[in-house]
This record gives C-alpha cells, structure tokens and sequence, in this order.
C-alpha cells in the first residue's frame, strides 16, 4: 500500500491501494484511524451533527444545547436540499467573506474563499456542489507572536486554533477505551485563509492559559 496518509483520493492511485485498505479495515489489526473514525471526522458528518435531532442521539439535551452554543451556521448543499440549499447558495454569493465552502478533505490547502468561493458556486453542478458543506466563517481574535519558520524568525498578528486529541479504542461492538489525550495549537499570520501545518500555512504553538 503506497497511501501515507490517506487523506485525499490522491493516495490511492490504484485498485490495489483499495483493496489493500479493504483488507486491512476487515482484519483484526489496529487501525490508526480505522474507516469508521476517519469518516467521524468529515466535513459530511459535521453536518449532519449540526442538526439539533441528530446530535442529541449521543448526548443529553443540557450537553447538546451547550455544544451548539458555540456551534458557526453549517448549511448543506445535498442535491435534494430544495429551496433550503438556494436560500444557502445565494447568502454566500451576496456576502461571500462571511462563509467558507470546504470539501471532504483534511490537511490545509484545499476550502474556497471570496471570490473563489463564488466562482466556485457559479459553475458547479448539482452534483458537485453536493460533496461541499458551506460554513459561516469563524473571526478569530489575534495577538501578537514570534514564528519560526524554514529557520528564519518570522511573526506578526497571529490567530491561533486549539485542537484536542483524544484516543479511542473498541472492536466494533464494545468502547474499550474513549479518553482526551493532550492538545495541539496551530499558530498562523492573520489574514492567511488556510490553517494546515503540513501543508505550509501555519506553525506548531503553545497556549498561554490566563485566570
């Protein structure tokens, strides 16, 4: 299997990658992540999970309403959202740097801004559109940091996001282990769109907690 991550079609040039992928998501080894939890983290199920119905499946109504405090908008673009779906298309299009159109990708590199984002709504079809989710874009406060970057001090105003890990274990039928496991804070220029540290846009930070 040549895939090193996994992330994009692109890392399966082939048949052979998938079935390689089809043979190792049915035997018994452990997977980092398996297919279950590597769709959990798509764009797609963001979406579904934005729906108050859906997302009190697994947790209580206090939790749920707590989680959707701090929820941005989330809209899809489903071939059969109807009405819902044009209302959605034609906010962005009229105010298109209050939204972010992202596809079923991770790693940076890869979600429509401004211009971008209207040419991209412009010229897809139905179907396309589809495998998109449109996103109120989030304004982050910034402040002022150092960066490292390619050796050479760098820096300036800076947004930052805080992402938390967490580890999970199970076979399927049984959860063995669900547990948070440390953090990770992605530092960037503000004004830079994307965020991925692989990908160039941002640094590797660490967080000042404050009383």
């Amino acid at each position: 299997m040549t895939s090193c991550a996994g992330y994009t079609p692109r890392d399966f040039p082939s048949e052979d990658e998938w079935q390689a992928r089809t043979l190792l998501e049915r035997s018994m080894a452990v997977k980092c992540p398996s297919v279950t939890q590597h769709l959990a983290g798509t764009k797609k199920v963001q979406q579904v999970l934005a729906d108050p119905n859906e997302l009190s499946r697994f947790v209580n109504d206090e939790q749920a309403a707590m989680l959707r405090s701090c929820f941005a908008g989330l809209y899809g673009l489903d071939e059969d959202g109807g009405k819902d779906v044009e209302d959605a298309v034609n906010m962005a299009r009229a105010n298109p740097s209050k939204f972010v159109l992202k596809p079923q990708r991770e790693g940076g590199g890869n979600n429509l801004f401004g211009d971008e984002l209207c040419a991209a709504l412009e010229s897809m079809s139905a179907a396309e559109r589809a495998s998109y989710i449109l996103m109120e874009r989030i304004w982050p406060s910034s402040a002022m940091l150092p960066l490292m970057r390619g050796g050479e001090l760098d820096g300036g105003a800076c947004t930052c996001e805080l992402g938390i890990y967490g580890v999970f274990l199970g076979d399927g039928r049984r959860v063995l282990l669900n547990s948070q496991a440390g953090h990770l804070l992605r530092a960037k220029l503000e004004g830079v769109d994307e965020g991925g540290v692989c990908a160039g846009f941002a640094v590797l930070s660490s967080p000042v907690l404050f009383p």
